[in-house]
Formats: structure tokens, C-alpha cells, sequence
């Protein structure tokens, strides 16, 4: 899940430097010290030739100069939409020939259907926002920084408590007491932003953003063929999804139980929480998709009650942990480039 995060004192100590240097920089520490006058100093005064006026216009000509370099960020920016694009159309296109050679055969998706998915799929939308505003809210305020330098296990433990609690009060929450059940919704999601933040002091807000595009474009193609696919055609995976969970799991508490002298089994650990953790999240987003259409049948039969927002945590919980893993696989590659 998304508050599977681990070592959380790595974020104290790097948060508690970075108070002490901002502490010692020159605007703070210049109040105490003394301002420094050249009022009695000597001055030499050197006479201005041609030659000393050539190189003060040409260096001010490549200062003018200068700003123009940055013009190449447009084209950087449509460099990583092309890539997101293709990125999305390649995933699309693979997940396709190798999932979905049997289509659906009643020649497409019913009005009832379609309708249920679609509300699922704008409910998830709006909490992943939500989640997403609470996280920057509580970064840009400094509450997660005070909470995270007072006790990291106190925020990771309360954090995962609350998390289950909403999101248990949520899915039990009768859909027709649409006040009771958007409020623990709400909670929930806010509740999962405030485990998202400390990410946030760890990565670059353009790494966030590459993150975020890579998983909606990984997501995104796995909806599509779950959609488009076969009737009940991947709902068998439920079984050995839970199995890969656990796997995954107890790969992630590893660092606290295996010494740090054990590299290679640290490194093999690391291997199947990050890539495990995507292929195992990315069945999930499978296997949730095809049982929100299997539901939509169910409701429509009356045979249970819509709805979207319980189908909506699911799936949102799947974006969440292959978010988190995108983001540590790119701070990985770019901790390799340095």
C-alpha cells in the first residue's frame, strides 16, 4: 500500500542538515556581525585604456547574451511529451498483443457498464487530487517537516493506523449516507497525502512530474485492456496477486531485520520491492478493473449496491504504490548519473 515506505530516519537526519545550514547562512548570521566600512582604506585608481574598454563591452555582451540559453526548456518539455506519448502507445500496444488477443464477445461494452467504469474512473481521479493537494499543502506549511524531525515512527505508525480505519469506515459506509461517506473518503485521501509528503523533501518536483506521467501512462493502458478484454478473464489473478503482495511485503521490511553487511541480499530485496511491486500492482490494476465491470453486472441485476467511490479506493491505492516506485527507480537513475 502507500504507506509502505521505509527508512525514515534517512529523511530526519537529511531534514535536520538542512535546518542547520539554513541557520548558518550569511542573511541569518549577518544581524550579529558587524558591517565592514573601507572608508579609511587606500584606493588605487588604475586609468581606463581602449584595451579595458573592449573587454568591459565584451563582457557585457555575453551577459546579455546569457538568458537566451534557456530557450531550449520548450523544446525539452515536448521532448517528454513525445516520450509520455510513446511511452503510453508502446505499453498499449504490448500489453495488447500479449493480454488481449481474446476480445469481448458481446461486440463492446454495455451503456450500464460503461457508465459504472466511467464514474469509477472520475472518483479515482478526484482522490488521487485530493491527495495530491494535501500532500503539497502539508509540505509547503512545514507541518510534515515538524511531525517527520520529531518522530518518523510515530508519523509512519499513526499514518498507517488512520489509513486503515478510514478506508475501512469508507467501504462500510452504506452508499445512500452520501454525507458519512464522502467525509471518511475525504479523510482517507487526506490521509494518504499526509504519507505521501515526505516524498516531497526527497525528490525534485520534476521528477514528481515524470513520475506521475509514467504511472498515469502505465495505468492507463492497463485499464484500457481490462476494459476491452474477455468477460472475467483476469479476475482468476486474485490469489496469486495477494501472494505477490506478501512477497513484496516482507521484502520491504527487510533493511530492518537483515544486517548491513549482507549487500547482495539487501540489493536482491531492493529488486523485488521496486520491480516486484510494479508488476505485482500492475496485475492489480487488472484485476480491479475487470471486477468494477463485474460489479457493474451484479448492480445492475440488483444484486448488490452501486458503488463507485469503494471502487474507487482500490484503484487508487494502485496508482499510489506504483507512483512511489517510479519515483524511487528515477531518483535511482539519476543518483547513477551523478
Amino acid at each position: 500500500m502507500a504507506f509502505s515506505m521505509r527508512q525514515p530516519f534517512r529523511l530526519t537526519s537529511t531534514l535536520a542538515g538542512a535546518s542547520k545550514t539554513a541557520f548558518k547562512a550569511p542573511a541569518i548570521r549577518s544581524f550579529h556581525s558587524k558591517p565592514a566600512t573601507n572608508f579609511f582604506t587606500s584606493r588605487t585608481t588604475t586609468p581606463v585604456n581602449a584595451l579595458t574598454k573592449a573587454r568591459n563591452a565584451f563582457r557585457q555582451s555575453r551577459n546579455y547574451q546569457q538568458p537566451a540559453a534557456a530557450a531550449p526548456s520548450g523544446g525539452n518539455l515536448v521532448q517528454k511529451l513525445v516520450v509520455g506519448g510513446a511511452l503510453f502507445g508502446g505499453t498499449l500496444v504490448a500489453i495488447n498483443i500479449l493480454f488481449n488477443r481474446e476480445t469481448r464477445e458481446d461486440g463492446g461494452m454495455p451503456p450500464f457498464e460503461r457508465a459504472y467504469l466511467n464514474d469509477t474512473f472520475m472518483h479515482t481521479g478526484l482522490g488521487i487530487g485530493i491527495i495530491g493537494l494535501s500532500a503539497r499543502t502539508m509540505f509547503q506549511s512545514g507541518f510534515m517537516y515538524r511531525m517527520m524531525a520529531t518522530n518518523p515512527w510515530v508519523v509512519m505508525i499513526g499514518g498507517l493506523g488512520l489509513s486503515i480505519g478510514t478506508m475501512m469506515a469508507t467501504r462500510a459506509t452504506s452508499p445512500d449516507n452520501y454525507v458519512q461517506k464522502y467525509a471518511f473518503w475525504g479523510a482517507f485521501n487526506a490521509t494518504q497525502g499526509a504519507l505521501l509528503a515526505p516524498l516531497l523533501f526527497m525528490a525534485p518536483p520534476a521528477l514528481i512530474a515524470r513520475a506521475g506521467l509514467y504511472t498515469l501512462a502505465m495505468m492507463g493502458s492497463i485499464s484500457f485492456v481490462g476494459a476491452t478484454a474477455k468477460q472475467e478473464k483476469y479476475l482468476y489473478l486474485g490469489g496469486p496477486l495477494l501472494a505477490g503482495v506478501a512477497l513484496v511485503a516482507v521484502s520491504g521490511f527487510a533493511p530492518l531485520v537483515l544486517p548491513a553487511t549482507a549487500v547482495r541480499t539487501l540489493a536482491f530485496t531492493e529488486n523485488i520491492w521496486l520491480w516486484g511491486g510494479l508488476a505485482v500492482f500492475g496485475g492489480f490494476t487488472l484485476y480491479d478493473v475487470q471486477k468494477v465491470l463485474m460489479h457493474a453486472r451484479l448492480a445492475e441485476r440488483g444484486v448488490i449496491q452501486k458503488d463507485a467511490v469503494n471502487e474507487s479506493i482500490s484503484l487508487e491505492l494502485d496508482f499510489l504504490n506504483i507512483f512511489i516506485r517510479m519515483v524511487q527507480i528515477l531518483m535511482m537513475q539519476q543518483g547513477r548519473r551523478k
